[in-house]
């Protein structure tokens, strides 16, 4: 499997032992920066970059990484086409690929040991989407309103 990752300073000594990682298990890996540690760098330019080729890429996925994943995730939700889940636990690797079909996953360097961490991008890797109609269907609303947010309509609260 393609898989693109991403990181910004913080994620970077975890985005270079996921690389490792992943390429010895069979994967081909695509490092979209940073190239060099730079504590100055920002993570948007590399995780949108990230979701870019990602969705261009049908039937890859993504890795981003920060600090704390949250801002990671936040800019690659940005890209029409991404789902980018923050995975902060075995069970929020899987759920994000059986119920929400992420294809971008997003890590804290901060909140996880490096082994951690992998363990969680192994279980991602590893899990397909489950197809169940319900979940389908709700990644269908979401799609739908990213396609054209004026004329969606919601349900009344």
């Amino acid at each position: 499997m393609r898989v693109y990752i991403g990181s910004d300073h913080a994620g970077f000594e975890l985005k270079s032992f996921l690389i490792e990682r992943m390429s010895a298990a069979g994967h081909q890996v695509v490092d979209v920066g940073p190239p060099v540690y730079d504590a100055q760098d920002d993570y948007p330019p590399f995780c949108l970059e990230t979701g870019r080729k990602v969705v261009a890429d049908p039937g890859s996925l993504g890795v981003v990484i920060g600090g704390s994943g949250n801002g990671e995730q936040i800019a690659a939700n940005k890209v029409a086409g991404v789902r980018a889940a923050l995975a902060w636990s075995q069970n929020t690797a899987t759920l994000s690929r059986q119920h929400n079909d992420a294809n971008v996953i997003s890590l804290g360097a901060r909140e996880h040991d490096l082994e951690t961490a992998a363990g969680f991008v192994d279980t991602f890797l590893a899990t397909p989407f489950s197809h169940d109609p319900r979940h389908q269907r709700r990644i269908d609303l979401v799609a739908a309103y990213e396609a054209d947010p004026v004329d969606q309509v919601l349900p009344a609260t």
